[in-house]
């Protein structure tokens, strides 16, 4: 292969981790290929210092100029053409996902003009979710919103492709847009375990596309139009470090690190879904439980903040965080930990704590969650896991203006659809059923077993540590 050259755009702590900490980029830089990261700008020296290798460059996205471009050139219509990419993936597909922005966007939105338009918006949804034509044409239709922020980059790098970290969902399609405009191919890497049935049309035009699993090709193929053959499954490489359990501390220093007690079951909780609905009451009936002996032996609470609890924007979240802090406080056998920051727009999504977030899976006698990706992760460590859904008075934040969901109206969202069908774990709608699933899984931890690993093969194809090998010597294959 002759010298090549690409772009890969990493505008998400996840994404940092799939490309980085994975064999994606190593793979590329060993076939003689130079690699241009563009991420975070305030973050590129120190990204570039902890990654450093020959062949590797490390670069700005312009996110803030970014972002300004977005906000002050017809705003408006750039907004709409989001939403409309987000809602309107095909009717072939699960769109339960989808459904529900659709809904957030009609109760959140406090603008006049933004009310009005609605509904004239609501029904070209319906046009594109009925018809391919129609998708195909929003994609050519954003092209004419291209700033050009990185001409100078391509003139100077030449880039042979453009892999970003989604199909132009994200902030990465003006620079999708603008190699697309150059005539230089795009591919996209599917990162998130639920971004294909929570999105759908892309954001510019994309040639390729890479994804965990038949179950995210079907969603990329039925949803969006891709054709199969430029959809190619090549499993997850961020969970790669969890397989071959490179991030792993060993249980001991695990436990004195957050002062567990060694002789103590260890149920672990996740926070998740905080966007729609408080997690709290999930926590306080753990609490009860463990505090009143209730499972069937001693036992300890972990709870992991999400990074939602850090974000600004959401003081009712954020005020959750403390009540966490507070049942810390009051309570000797519960113990929070909470994400780390990468800094920058990338913020409490980061990769850098896989190993904190590896050994608390792998050390969990019974996780906890509320169907978060992290039902995926603990299954790849075969921990029980249980999928607490327990409604918060009100169904869910209960406040005005502000979109909630109700826990117990959520499981036939695509990803959590399919993790009840796999039987991978149980479901709990209340406290008694908490115990419940709890206990079976405390006095038996092989109960559903095979089918924890029925369910990571489906989910994320190669159980081997071999995904982010793969998928460097697809892109590979591309160049």
């Amino acid at each position: 292969m002759s010298q090549k050259r690409v772009f890969i755009t990493a505008d998400h702590g996840l994404s940092v981790v799939y490309f980085l900490q994975s064999d994606v980029v190593s793979t590329l830089l060993n076939a003689g290929v130079e690699v241009v990261l563009l991420t975070d700008d305030e973050l590129t020296e120190r990204i570039s210092a902890r990654f450093a290798r020959p062949g590797l460059t490390v670069e700005g996205l312009r996110i803030k100029q970014a972002e300004y471009f977005y906000r002050h050139e017809h705003h408006d219509t750039q907004w709409w053409l989001n939403f409309l990419c987000r809602a309107g993936g095909s009717r072939r597909i699960n769109t339960e996902a989808m459904d529900a922005y659709i809904r957030q966007v009609r109760v959140e939105q406090r603008s006049f003009r933004r009310r009005t338009m609605y509904v004239p918006m609501r029904g070209l949804v319906e046009v594109l979710r009925r018809s391919s034509s129609a998708r195909k044409a929003l994609v050519q239709v954003q092209k004419r919103f291209t700033p050009n922020l990185y001409a100078d980059l391509f003139d100077r790098y030449k880039p042979d492709m453009v892999i970003a970290n989604t199909p132009g969902w994200r902030i990465d399609r003006y620079l999708l847009r603008e190699a697309a405009q150059r005539g230089i191919p795009n591919t996209a890497a599917i990162v998130g375990w639920d971004n294909p049935s929570s999105y759908a049309i892309p954001g510019a035009p994309v040639q390729d596309v890479t994804c965990w699993s038949e179950k995210q090709k079907d969603e990329l193929v039925l949803g969006a139009d891709w054709p199969p053959e430029r959809v190619n499954v090549s499993g997850i490489p961020s969970y790669d470090g969890y397989i071959r359990r490179e991030w792993l501390i060993p249980r001991a220093d695990y436990f004195k690190l957050h002062h567990l007690d060694p002789d103590r079951k260890l149920i672990a909780y996740a926070c998740s879904f905080e966007t729609f609905s408080p997690n709290i009451q999930n926590i306080e009936a753990l609490e009860r439980m463990i505090n009143g002996d209730q499972f069937s032996a001693p036992a300890q609470l972990l709870i992991r903040l999400h990074p939602n609890h850090y974000m600004r924007a959401w003081p009712y979240i954020a005020a959750e965080r403390e009540a966490i802090f507070q049942l810390e406080k009051e309570f000797p056998h519960i113990h929070v930990v909470s994400p780390v920051p990468l800094g920058g727009s990338l913020g409490y999504y980061s990769g850098e704590d896989m190993d904190e977030k590896s050994s608390m899976m792998a050390y969990a006698d019974v996780f906890i969650t509320v169907y978060s990706t992290m039902v995926v992760e603990t299954t790849i460590h075969d921990r029980p896991v249980v999928s607490a859904c327990i409604d918060a008075p009100g169904g869910g934040w209960n406040i005005p203006g502000k979109f909630s969901l109700a826990l117990s109206e959520i499981g036939n969202w695509p990803t959590h659809q399919r993790f009840r069908e796999a039987g991978a774990g149980r479901v709990a709608f209340d406290e008694s059923g908490l115990r419940e699933a709890v206990n079976a899984y405390l006095e038996n931890p092989k109960l559903d077993a095979d089918n924890r690993r029925a369910f990571v093969e489906q989910e994320i194809t190669f159980t081997d540590g071999s995904a982010g090998r793969r998928t460097g010597e697809y892109l590979l294959s591309l160049l």
